[in-house]
Formats: structure tokens, sequence, C-alpha cells
């Protein structure tokens, strides 16, 4: 193993971690988009190019658009209720 590959494990599981204990959404969304682009290098690393699009693909982007989109209907949903 590589000190480049040893480096994005580490940072790997740096995001693991740092998601589940951050307090805001968007921060956790941005965290966890940057820990599915780093397992999507680790994929390359290991030479699965495959794999490593589609978890770019999924991961870091829909997902994320997802995420984005529900949290922007959550706060029109709550913009309605309070009669803005």
């Amino acid at each position: 193993m590589t000190f480049f590959q040893t480096m994005l494990l580490v940072f790997l599981v740096v995001c693991a971690v740092s998601v589940s204990f951050t307090k805001k959404v968007v921060p956790a969304i941005v965290i966890f988009m940057s820990y599915s682009i780093i397992l999507s290098i680790i994929w390359l690393t290991l030479e699965s190019p495959d794999l490593a699009l589609t978890e770019a693909a999924v991961g870091a982007g829909i997902t994320s658009l997802l995420f984005f989109l529900v949290i922007k209907r959550i706060n029109r949903i709550k913009e309605a209720k309070n009669g803005k």
C-alpha cells in the first residue's frame, strides 16, 4: 500500500466520522460528497474504473443532488405552514 492510498483511507475515515458528528445538514451533505469522491479515487487506485465512475455519479452526484432538493422542498413546506 502506497503513502497516497494510506492518506486516502485516513481521509475517508475522517469524512465518515465527521459526517456523523456534524450538526447542520448542508455541511454534512458536502462532507458526504467528499466521502464519495475520495472513495471513487480509491476505486481508481485499485484499478476498478467502473466502480469509480458509478461511485462518483451516484454517490457524489445524484444522491447529493437529491439531498439538496429535499432540503429545498422542506424549507418550502415550512414557509407555507408559517404563512410566508
